[in-house]
């Protein structure tokens, strides 16, 4: 399965999180390794939603770039 993660660099180091599945976050001191995290964390999150009965959603989130005039 491929879920996006959204990166961001904070003050101390990363935190990551998939837009797809609220409530899921991570983070790390280094993009590696809130990179490992955030794969454990869906991977846990998932299961904890198949334990209750429940089936992840389908991603339905992407990520782009634009250009704009500042």
């Amino acid at each position: 399965m491929r879920i996006l993660v959204v990166v961001e660099k904070t003050g101390s180091g990363f935190s990551a999180f998939p837009p797809d599945l609220p409530g899921c976050v991570a983070t790390g001191d280094s993009r590696s390794e809130v990179e490992r995290e955030i794969r454990v964390a869906i991977e846990l999150h998932i299961e904890g939603m198949r334990a209750e009965g429940l089936e992840p959603p389908e991603p339905r989130s992407y990520a782009t770039v634009v250009e704009v005039a500042a």
